[in-house]
């Protein structure tokens, strides 16, 4: 395939994605509104994550002039088609012209791609950002310069303001510097990048040591180090997974590629290649099998991966690419339409398939219509999903949302800067999926209803009127 074509199949793909997410009838899921919403409260760090998508989503919306979805989620698109231009780039300058095309194709339709196209993510924009830092390190391979150097270090600090999931390549980066020839750049150029990404990471570095680490005890607490036992299951299915990720040709040609360097069959680009993805499929596999890991955590391992895995069955097995490419189009062409048809693709047990990202709004704008017949303006939740949502639906009403307080540390970003102050005595619509009684006032029961669609299909929500000082907790 051509550079040409690659280049076309992109345009065409996003052109395509662009389209139908005019379409889409989903609501945001909850981290995607948390995201948006940072956006609105622009910061050096956040509760869970770093701040890039805060600020790619903020620059969005600001040109643009809205804040609705499509323009939130249009970010997806638009930098995985620019990832894919310059993976080609990328693949072109480590390996050569001839899988150019292939890997701008292959990586643009890929299933995890076709998703966060749709969906919009923190994987987006480290993948983005990684692209960059993995090209200009490419040609630091090849010759010293200090501008690729400074580049390749504001990427990899950008990726580290994106997610800090980029720290997975470093052990497989340093062995490939220390044993694969062709991995290996410039003392000078490689502390001009290090120092470099520091100066870029610190704000959130600085922001997490002012904010008592929060967004790394935020990541501590996901990956269950304090809950670590041998799970084979857990890392069978991480693992598996992967086959979904990004299609089962591709990460299939990456483990061949692992093979044969084991096997001593590799040249040294394939092994510089193996070392900055492969590495980190295992530690991942490693983290599922002693605490906990979803999916996508291994992201980090697909941009080198798909380079990889395209160089490998180009000169291996080139009808592999065309029956991946063909799998990655199916993928690309129906998770949109999944979206737009969301209320219509239904089980047999009446869930419907999309129906995480289903119901949410509902439930906000139900929330606004009980606090106008209640007589309150204020609407208080302890449900994370809850308070992200009505932060986004209700952005236009005259409504005032908090998260009540927690007992000690905050459990979310809403926890933490939008609490309920403590002693309020106004009254407030208090939405939870739990029944509430007030141990120092009154608590009304407004409504409680199980909604007949979407994701709260079936659970109960409770909804009532009292004074804020029933929600203030005992410590």
């Amino acid at each position: 395939m051509s550079a040409r074509t690659g280049l076309f199949i992109i345009l065409a793909v996003t052109l395509w994605r662009i389209v139908t997410l005019h379409f889409d009838t989903t609501d945001f899921f909850v981290d995607e509104a948390q995201y948006w919403f940072w956006s609105q409260n622009l910061d050096f760090g956040y509760y869970s994550k770093p701040p890039m998508i805060a600020w790619f989503i903020r620059a969005m919306t600001d040109i643009a002039g809205s804040t609705d979805i499509f323009w939130v989620r249009l970010c997806g698109p638009i930098v995985h088609a620019a990832t894919a231009f310059l993976l080609m780039k990328l693949a072109k300058r480590v390996v050569g012209p001839e899988v150019e095309g292939w890997t701008g194709a292959i990586y643009v339709t890929m299933p995890a791609v076709a998703l966060s196209s749709v969906f919009f993510s923190t994987d987006v924009v480290l993948l983005f950002f990684m692209t960059i830092g993995l090209w200009a390190y490419a040609g630091l391979t090849k010759k010293s310069s200090i501008g690729l150097a400074l580049l390749m270090g504001a990427a990899f600090g950008c990726s580290f303001l994106s997610k800090y999931a980029i720290l997975f390549v470093v052990p497989g980066g340093l062995i490939a510097l220390l044993f694969v020839p062709a991995a290996r750049i410039a003392w000078r150029d490689f502390f001009i990048s290090v120092v470099t990404a520091l100066i870029f990471a610190s704000p959130n570095l600085w922001w997490n040591f002012t904010h008592d680490a929060t967004t790394v005890r935020h990541t501590e607490d996901i990956a269950k180090w304090d809950q670590m036992k041998l799970d084979f299951a857990g890392a069978a299915e991480f693992f598996a997974a992967q086959f979904g990720v990004v299609g089962p040709i591709i990460f299939f040609a990456m483990l061949w590629a692992g093979w044969r360097m084991i096997r001593g069959r590799s040249g040294e680009t394939e092994k510089l290649l193996v070392w900055f993805s492969l590495p980190v499929v295992f530690l991942i596999t490693l983290q599922a099998f002693v605490a906990k890991a979803e999916a996508n955590w291994g992201v980090t391992a697909y941009v080198t991966g798909t380079v990889l895995a395209v160089t490998v069955l180009s000169r291996l097995w080139p009808k592999g690419l065309n029956i991946s490419l063909i799998i990655g189009a199916v993928a690309s062409i129906l998770f949109p339409l999944a979206t737009i048809f969301a209320h219509e693709l239904v089980l047999p047990g009446g869930n419907e398939i999309m129906k995480r990202y289903l119901g949410r709004a509902e439930i906000s704008r139900e929330a606004a219509a009980l606090a106008k017949q209640a007589g309150t303006a204020t609407i208080v939740t302890d449900n994370r999903d809850f308070v992200a949502d009505m932060f986004h639906t209700l952005r236009n009403e005259p409504v005032k949302i908090y998260a009540r307080a927690p007992v000690d540390l905050p459990n979310s970003y809403y926890e933490q800067n939008f609490a309920l102050p403590a002693g309020s005595q106004e009254p407030v619509l208090f939405v939870s999926r739990n029944e509430f009684t007030c141990t120092t006032g009154t608590a009304e029961l407004v409504k409680s209803w199980q909604p007949a669609d979407g994701y709260y299909r079936g659970k109960d929500v409770y909804a009532y009127k009292m004074p804020g000082s029933c929600l203030d907790r005992q410590r």
